[in-house]
């Protein structure tokens, strides 16, 4: 063997090597649960489960793969968008990498948190063509604003050609989109009812809902199970998070230690909903990976356990 060849291999080996210290330093800061990584999240609840990988986006799509994959998630909520892991400029050439990566893992894009809420926007067919080919089968829409100095159903009836075009693309290229609850004075859809009337007589297989049982509680209280009654014939994903209140401040919170109530998966079963859950992990923010991916993991855990007790 060449010097050169030498060098090549070691530098392949050392790599090799930093890679696993990196999942399995990651992984070891995290609570030990047993056979996490060795079952399918869904292998009971029959719901897939990906994780939302905001404050994992920093790392490598290997990387990303292994960590995920041993924290035993069916998939990921992919950030393909502006600042995230894939940016839309470069959807052609990143987004096929990160599908093999997790391939090789048997993980999927379960949900790609997107840019898009118009077909006018300068990516959204690339990014929306380019995922459909690669086999992803959803996206998570970004929000409609309310100008609040402005009546809201007037601006409602502005945005509806916008969610019809939008269906139409969804349709053509076989993928669907997801429109996420967010709490918040502007945000449309915040409590589900103005989300109803732009959606109502669209398929869910073009555009349909990301229920997240956090933001719901936060805006509706006691009355959550309407606001989920409300958007059961068209859900597409749910979404799970926990927060606290803190004075009139909503506090993001671990899985199980906030104002979310246990009983909404119960419920979520009852419905026969066996579409995909998303989990949210965003109490620590920018805190670093290994924090991260021991919150993941936990609360993981505590997912499991309701779905399993439900």
């Amino acid at each position: 063997m060449s010097e050169r060849q030498q060098q090549s291999f070691e530098d392949t080996v050392s790599h090799r090597i930093s890679r696993r210290k990196f999942v399995a330093g990651s992984i070891a800061a995290a609570a030990i649960l047993p056979s996490a990584g060795a079952m399918g999240a869904s292998e009971k609840s029959g719901n897939k489960i990906c994780a939302f990988i905001k404050f994992l986006q920093s790392l490598s799509f290997e990387q990303l793969a292994e960590t995920i994959a041993e924290l035993g998630f069916d998939g990921i909520e992919a950030t393909v968008r502006d600042r995230g892991q894939v940016l839309p400029e470069r959807v052609e050439e990143d987004l096929p990498k990160l599908v093999e990566a997790l391939k090789k893992h048997n993980l999927e894009i379960t949900v790609m948190a997107s840019s898009v809420n118009s077909v006018d926007q300068p990516h959204t067919e690339k990014v929306l063509r380019t995922a459909a080919a690669l086999g992803v089968k959803r996206y998570r829409m970004t929000y409609y604003r309310y100008d609040l100095n402005r009546p809201v159903t007037e601006q409602l009836d502005e945005f509806r050609p916008a969610v019809k075009d939008l269906a139409a693309m969804n349709r053509e290229l076989g993928i669907s989109a997801v429109y996420q609850n967010h709490a918040g004075a502007r945000n449309v859809g915040a409590t589900l009812w103005d989300l109803h009337s732009l959606i109502k007589d669209l398929p869910v297989e073009e555009i349909g809902v990301a229920f997240d049982i956090r933001h719901a509680t936060v805006e509706a209280g006691l009355s959550w199970p309407v606001l989920f009654n409300l958007a059961r014939p068209h859900l597409g994903v749910v979404y799970v998070k926990d927060f606290r209140w803190n004075g009139r401040k909503a506090e993001n919170a671990p899985l199980g230690q906030g104002q979310v109530d246990p009983k909404f998966i119960p419920m979520m079963k009852r419905s026969q909903f066996n579409g995909p859950i998303s989990l949210h992990v965003e109490y620590l923010g920018q805190k670093g990976i290994e924090p991260n991916v021991a919150a993941l993991k936990n609360d993981l855990a505590t997912l499991r356990s309701w779905l399993d007790s439900a």
